[in-house]
């Protein structure tokens, strides 16, 4: 696989509890966003198994960024391959985690 002009990296989870939760629908939703989009070139996307965040799922991860994105459905999903299309670093408002430059942080303890 080459990842020449890829920018982003959206990792999705399909663990069990994910995808009891609508994992499966969320990763076709953003893989058809990005297709139509036409940024399969630009933002690659992974199904991982469980991330450790199943109370939260579906879980979507984007890289470099380090933004976890929590409770992940048809309509999030769409929102956030859109707002990625022309920005680095999109609030959903379901963010969980993200990255400061050193460490995770929680986004409810801000």
């Amino acid at each position: 696989m080459n990842l020449d002009g890829v920018s982003k990296h959206l990792l999705i989870c399909n663990g069990k509890t994910c995808t009891k939760n609508g994992a499966e629908e969320v990763t076709e939703t953003i893989r058809g966003e990005l297709k139509n989009l036409e940024l399969q070139k630009e933002i690659h996307t992974t199904k991982t198994l469980c991330n450790g965040q199943c109370k939260h799922g579906p879980i979507a991860v984007l890289y470099p960024q380090g933004t976890w994105y929590k409770e992940m459905n048809t309509t999030k999903s769409k929102e956030l391959i859109h707002k990625l299309k022309g920005n680095d670093n999109v609030h959903l408002g379901s963010e969980l985690y993200y990255h400061d430059g050193k460490t995770f942080k929680n986004q409810k303890s801000e």
